[in-house]
């Protein structure tokens, strides 16, 4: 019988290495994976790409990460978190490198990666900073950016509800960048509040079918 079910943090996370690229979602501290990220910090690894909405609340695993100069490249939208001057600190002393994507363009760049797709044109940053070293193509007359998938060795995600097969649920804002994170990945593991019997999830309220996750662990 097929069942995902891990016993700790550490074992939702083995495999992942050092200079792996972490998709980490939440949006602040709605869906935020802590005890995942906990684990990744124990881990001791680093020489991390890390993809996230922000650059971590005060206390968070990924600000430890960053503030230890183990994220070599930070991958977000928001890098400054109101109150955290970790990150802020650590950019100054070249600790990490980061690279501004709008929140639309990050969702659809690992959209891509999950679709097997090439990539997308955009119009968002033509004649900007943020087209700097990408290819522009003309369309109709119109210049698009063209943005290439953005893939993780491991998405680190937070649900509400799993069942033993993976299939996940979520809590309003909570939702955010997981079900998108977790389809881009090689591996996918989960922290939920809750695992219930096969054929308790309402199917139409499954957000991430379970093909897309690897390890849930149940945190509560």
């Amino acid at each position: 019988m097929l069942d995902k079910r891990v016993g700790s943090a550490a074992e939702a996370i083995a495999g992942l290495r050092d200079g792996a690229t972490i998709l980490l979602g939440g949006f602040g501290t709605p869906g935020y994976p802590a005890r995942l990220m906990d684990a990744v910090v124990a881990s001791g690894m680093g020489d991390l790409t890390v993809v996230s909405n922000n650059g971590g609340a005060n206390g968070s695993g990924l600000i430890k990460l960053i503030s230890t100069g183990r994220v070599r490249r930070l991958i977000c939208s928001f890098p400054q978190t109101a109150g955290a001057t970790e990150f802020q600190e650590a950019y100054a002393a070249g600790k990490v490198m980061v690279e501004l994507v709008p929140q639309g363009i990050i969702s659809e760049r690992m959209r891509c990666a999950a679709a097997g797709l090439g990539g997308f044109l955009s119009p968002v940053g033509v004649g900007t900073r943020l087209a700097e070293g990408k290819q522009v193509q003309n369309v109709n007359g119109r210049d698009y950016v063209l943005e290439l998938p953005l893939k993780g060795d491991l998405a680190l995600v937070r649900a509400d509800r799993a069942d033993r097969w993976g299939n996940l649920t979520y809590r309003k804002t909570a939702r955010n960048f997981n079900p998108v994170m977790a389809s881009a990945a090689a591996v996918t593991a989960v922290e939920v509040r809750e695992m219930v019997d096969l054929g308790a999830l309402d199917a139409e309220a499954v957000a991430t079918p379970g093909i897309f996750v690897d390890r849930v662990l149940v945190t509560g």
